[in-house]
């Protein structure tokens, strides 16, 4: 099995999110990809994968993971039937955080029980 073969989850990952100027190669033994994701959200998916394929950190890849946006952990659009405590969830594996969402997104939200399909909200790091 090749290297591209045993990371052809992380790469799709990468084609799916739209990694900016992302390169994949193969040399000494090991393979070498990089690029730039739009949020850091996305580039923990990356890594998340990587480990998952390996255990932890792999010794066969070097990856240089770049971040555009550094200002938020995310932005989330708002899918029907989603609640701000099913959204903290997701991205912090905490229902209870939502109040950081909120707090982080008060510009188009009045009441922490009321959001709406459609809206585009800041998930903030915590």
């Amino acid at each position: 099995m090749s290297l591209q073969d045993k990371y052809a989850s992380v790469l799709k990952i990468g084609e799916e999110i739209g990694v900016a100027d992302g390169y994949v190669k193969e040399e000494d033994g090991k393979l070498k990809i990089g690029g730039t994701t739009n949020t850091e959200y996305e580039k923990n998916q990356m890594w998340n994968e990587i480990k998952r394929i390996n255990g932890g950190i792999p010794s066969d890849l070097d990856a240089e993971i770049n971040v555009a946006t550094t200002e938020y952990y995310h932005k989330h659009t708002v899918q029907k039937g989603e609640s701000l405590s099913l959204i903290a969830k997701h991205y912090y594996e905490d229902a209870m955080k939502y109040k950081k969402i909120f707090e982080a997104n008060t510009n188009i939200l009045k009441d922490p029980n009321v959001i709406h399909p459609g809206q585009e909200l800041v998930i903030p790091f915590l």
